[in-house]
């Protein structure tokens, strides 16, 4: 069965359908949840109030075929509240690539890897929320922002002070290389 269809019988009230939906996407919601919460447990919490919002919210929605932009939107919305309601310390998560198989890295893309992460974290949830969309999940800039609920100007100007302050971070942790001196190893 299409996903369309699944949408609509979903939006009917047909469990099955949207338990079908939810499955297929919950890998997926959780690690873009993780990259913009680095939270495991928030994480859970946000797709959790997705997947509920989402139900409820299902026969409200026009377009069967935006079905996914959609629920990225609930997801980017709830995390961005969970990430409100519990302004503390983030937890480091290890980033895993959500449509790639996990593989043997070598050890210059683990090291690049926990540059980005390492960056990332420093970003505030706004700006990661971004980035998530728009380099880890695909979206067009403009889908993006209109996910976030922002102008495409604001989304331009926010992503431009997102990868400046990646860089700026990278930059800064890739002259802080612990156990090199002067280009050499100690």
């Amino acid at each position: 069965m299409d996903k369309r269809a699944l949408v609509e019988r979903a939006g009917r009230g047909d469990h099955d359908a949207f338990a079908v939906l939810a499955t297929a996407a919950s890998a997926r919601l959780d690690a873009a949840a993780r990259l913009i919460l680095r939270d495991p447990e928030l994480a859970r919490d946000a797709v959790q109030n997705t997947l509920v919002r989402a139900w409820r919210d299902l026969p409200g929605l026009r377009d069967p075929d935006r079905f996914d932009a959609w629920l990225h939107r609930l997801l980017v919305n709830a995390s961005l509240d969970e990430a409100r309601r519990r302004r503390r310390r983030p937890i480091e998560v290890e980033i895993k690539t959500i449509d790639e198989p996990a593989g043997s890295d070598s050890a210059g893309h683990l090291a690049d890897r926990d540059l980005v992460e390492r960056a990332l974290v420093r970003l505030d949830p706004e700006h990661r929320a971004l980035v998530v969309l728009h380099y880890y999940l695909g979206y067009p800039l403009p889908d993006a922002a209109s996910s976030l609920g922002i102008s495409l100007p604001a989304a331009k100007s926010r992503l431009h002070r997102a990868m400046l302050g990646l860089r700026r971070s990278m930059t800064a942790d890739a002259h802080v290389v612990p156990g090199l001196e002067g280009g050499r190893t100690a």
